[in-house]
């Protein structure tokens, strides 16, 4: 059984997800959120990469089982593409933001067979922007998409939308809900701000939260 709890207390220990509610981060959408997440910070911490590892790989065999192919998102996805591939022995390979403009002009990296039974490994879930776009470009050249495995989802309404509109599921390690509970009960945050960040989570156009 995967350990949310566990996983939840690594992210927080290692920074690789900050709370910030008094002092709000700016996305590059000019959206101010309370929250920011690089979890590229797990792959330097060797314990937690373990069991993020090894949770990526229950959780495919758990709900996709027949899995035959992993790819990864560009670029935070690749490494937790590669890793999961290893320790379950599938190949693994990833899927380029663009096409490259020299050589073979590849977008995907690495061997796909049209109908492959293919999972995409997303370190985050926000909007579900790339990941979303990661599995049509996979579908474009003949993947057959199980779904997509993530370490870390905000939950918001927007990806569920996305996600739903391109008839994908996806299943993350870790729910903000739970880190959040977590994170009230290590103290790292208080009630309070656990309200406002899940205000921002369920409408991140109304600053209200703010104060």
């Amino acid at each position: 059984m995967i350990n949310k709890r566990a996983i939840a207390e690594g992210l927080l220990s290692i920074g690789a997800v900050f709370l910030r509610p008094d002092d709000p981060f700016t996305w590059a959408s000019g959206i101010r959120s309370p929250i920011y997440t690089d979890n590229r910070l797990t792959l330097t911490a060797p314990e937690l990469r373990t069991l993020i590892e090894e949770s990526l790989a229950e959780t495919i065999r758990t709900c996709y089982p027949g899995c035959e192919l992993i790819m990864g998102t560009s670029t935070a996805g690749i490494a937790h593409a590669a890793i999961t591939g290893h320790i379950m022995g599938l190949p693994a390979g990833y899927v380029r933001g663009s096409k490259k403009d020299h050589g073979r002009t590849n977008q995907i990296e690495g061997k796909l067979i049209p109908g492959q039974k293919t999972v995409v490994i997303e370190d985050l879930i926000s909007t579900a922007g790339s990941a979303c776009e990661t599995v049509e470009v996979l579908r474009a050249a003949g993947a057959d998409i199980l779904g997509i495995a993530s370490i870390f989802t905000y939950g918001m309404t927007a990806s569920i939308e996305k996600l739903a509109a391109h008839n994908v599921e996806n299943n993350s390690l870790c729910t903000l809900d739970e880190l959040l509970e977590v994170a009230v009960q290590n103290k790292t945050i208080d009630e309070d701000a656990k309200k406002r960040i899940l205000k921002f989570r369920n409408d991140p156009s109304d600053e209200s939260w703010i104060g």
